[in-house]
């Protein structure tokens, strides 16, 4: 298989030149970049999967390929606003994909062990990017180094669970504490970003952000929660049950991404990121309000969500890739930094185990380390705000942000089995197991 990306890599070059020179149409190489984009996705995937990692750590290597291979630089990938996007459409149905695979009960009502370990892996995660991202870069501004903090924030689910599964431990209390904590992470990481961004839309300039400002963009975030899960809860299963009288194809796909944009879109008018609306459009749908469409023979919604998210989250993820600028990590500073920033995340995340009591407490704040989709949005909204004539986060931050990410799913996988097997649990007369 590495062959055969070597191959398709192979004949990128020629291939791209064609492009350049190609048809008018303005469509062409937007096609043509999607093509090269799921092509290589896939392939590289496919390639981590078979060396023992997730897919996304190959899509993410493709998109780093794509964005810094000599003599593809005419295709543009990284700057094509059409793709772009694309991309960004990808990011909203990858968290509404996240949303559906989660209840809102299921978030509300996690137990106070998973709720003590978020918490505590999401302050101490906060400080230590806050603090080396102050150390690194003193002359950017406090939401800068802010925003560095907030992006370590959030524990990948998909990573964590991935994990989890490919060493059995599913089962097990720690994992339960894990996975409950990392859903709350990833509720207080998009509240993180929603405050942090919203201070900057506020703010306009360098400078601090207002109590007032972040007050503002906590009471809006959290009655848009509120208003969200009541109002959604009662009329989602009316809704559903009104679309399954439609004859069309594709009714039930259509109202659920219909619902995940315009929630998107209601966020985006509040001062809020969209994805947090896509989030939470996804927290409200559940399996029961596919129950009529399942009980004459069609697929649920979350099936039906699937083809599409398998299309446009590998754009997102490579196009993240595409980004990063390995000329800008090429000096000594500049992977101190991507260095320094992976530092402060494994440290954040052990912090964990203070709040992990009555279970095993190393494989719980190992759990905790990989950062995933989060981190990467994140990276996307910071690489594209301009305040002060300034990115929030310049080409190396933007690069180190996407390099802790690799670094952190590479990681996670070995430490993990090497915690689980080094912290077995004694077993008690009745046979359950009981935390050193």
């Amino acid at each position: 298989m590495l062959a055969g990306c070597a191959a398709v890599i192979a004949t990128l070059l020629p291939t791209a030149a064609l492009a350049a020179a190609g048809p008018a149409d303005r469509v062409a190489p937007v096609a043509f970049g999607l093509a090269l984009i799921l092509v290589l996705a896939n392939l590289c995937g496919h390639a981590a999967i078979r060396l023992g990692q997730v897919a996304v750590l190959g899509e993410l290597l493709a998109g780093v390929v794509l964005g810094n291979l000599p003599g593809l630089g005419v295709l543009r990938l990284p700057d094509d606003p059409s793709i772009d996007m694309i991309a960004r459409l990808g990011a909203l149905v990858l968290l509404f994909d996240v949303g559906l695979e989660l209840t809102a009960r299921e978030v509300f009502a996690v137990g106070r062990t998973a709720l003590a370990v978020a918490i505590c892996g999401t302050v101490f995660s906060l400080a230590c990017g806050w603090l080396v991202g102050g150390a690194i870069r003193r002359s950017a501004s406090t939401y800068s180094h802010v925003f560095v903090g907030a992006a370590l924030t959030a524990t990948s689910v998909g990573v964590t669970a991935r994990v989890l599964k490919d060493l059995g431990k599913t089962g097990t209390p720690e994992s339960r504490v894990i996975l409950g904590a990392a859903i709350i992470d990833d509720v207080l990481g998009l509240l993180i970003l929603t405050l942090v961004t919203g201070s900057v839309s506020a703010a306009g300039a360098f400078g601090s952000p207002s109590l007032a400002t972040l007050a503002a963009t906590l009471a809006k975030a959290t009655a848009f929660f509120c208003v969200a899960f009541l109002i959604g809860s009662r009329t989602a299963p009316h809704l559903f049950a009104a679309v399954a009288r439609l004859r069309t194809s594709g009714a039930q796909v259509a109202i659920g991404l219909a619902l995940c944009f315009v929630h998107a879109w209601v966020a985006d008018a509040l001062g809020l990121a969209p994805i947090v609306g896509a989030f939470t459009a996804g927290l409200i749908l559940e399996d029961s309000h596919s129950a009529r469409f399942v009980a004459r023979g069609e697929r649920s919604l979350r099936e039906l969500v699937e083809p599409v998210s398998s299309f446009l989250v590998p754009v997102f993820f490579v196009v993240m890739g595409t980004r990063v600028d390995l000329r800008a990590l090429a000096s000594g500073p500049a992977l101190g930094v991507a260095a320094a920033l992976t530092l402060a995340a494994v440290l954040g995340k052990l912090a964990c185990a203070v709040g992990a009591s009555g279970v095993r407490r190393m494989p719980v704040a190992v759990g905790m380390i990989p950062r995933g989709e989060v981190t990467l949005i994140y990276a996307s909204i910071g690489g594209s705000v301009v305040i002060g004539g300034q990115p929030l986060l310049d080409p190396p931050l933007y690069s180190a942000l996407v390099c802790v990410v690799i670094a952190t799913t590479l990681l996670t996988p070995a430490l993990l089995k090497s915690v689980f097997q080094a912290s077995a649990p004694a077993i008690t007369s009745s046979g359950a197991s009981r935390a050193p």
